[in-house]
């Protein structure tokens, strides 16, 4: 199978050479709550949009805008934990209010953020989400290309997202995991556009270590070009 070039977002880092910095650890994520602006959608829809879902709408727009994939592609959203900080503050809505907003609740589940990129971006297909146990990228990416890879689809559009894990799970949660997504064209034959060729068994189980190797093995095919 074949992976084009990411279309990425992480905060603190902005430029081409930032990621490339960041691949060959000589940059780090800023581990923050920086969302990109996206300024070319209406403002009351992005106005209650969490990190997590403006980091997916961006990616996936940027990926539509440099390879001209078509909007009737497929779309699979891997994430470990979604849309933690308003599941958290839905949460806390609960036990000190004991009721929930249905806007709130509406924006919090799962597959929010990818749902509100197809609406963002007017991608015409269908869309899966995948919550990988263990946080094991290479099972999640295995599940969300399977029908390229059982022939079913020539392409699909992946995606990862995860936001900036709330202070209040600070005690319990890793430290190593800044907010990050990217987004990719993986398809069963070579694109026009720089891509890497992979196996499965190629795919990283840490999702940075992946993306830091992508990062490095695109600028190696972009140079070759």
């Amino acid at each position: 199978m074949y992976v084009s070039e990411f279309s990425i977002f992480a905060p603190g880092l902005s430029t081409n050479k930032d990621f490339l910095d960041w691949a060959n650890c000589k940059k780090q994520i800023e581990n923050e709550k920086t969302s990109p602006s996206l300024s070319y959608t209406d403002a009351l829809f992005r106005r209650r949009l969490s990190q997590v879902s403006k980091m997916t709408i961006e990616v996936v727009h940027n990926l539509i805008e440099k390879t001209s994939i078509g909007l009737d592609t497929k779309i699979a959203f891997i994430s470990f934990r979604g849309e933690i900080e308003k599941q958290f503050k839905l949460n806390k809505s609960i036990i000190q209010d004991q009721m929930i907003l249905p806007a709130s609740f509406s924006l919090s589940v799962f597959n929010a953020p990818v749902a509100l990129a197809t609406m963002a971006c007017k991608l015409q297909s269908g869309y899966v989400t995948i919550f990988p146990p263990e946080q094991d990228f290479a099972q999640g990416f295995v599940t969300a290309v399977s029908s390229v890879l059982a022939g079913k689809d020539d392409k699909v559009i992946l995606v990862y997202a995860d936001e900036k894990i709330p202070e209040e799970y600070n005690l319990f949660a890793p430290s190593d995991c800044p907010p990050l997504a990217f987004a990719c064209v993986v398809s069963s034959k070579k694109l026009q556009s720089p891509c890497v060729e992979y196996s499965i068994d190629q795919i990283d189980k840490n999702v940075y270590t992946f993306a830091r190797k992508h990062l490095n093995c695109s600028q190696v095919n972009c140079e070759r070009k």
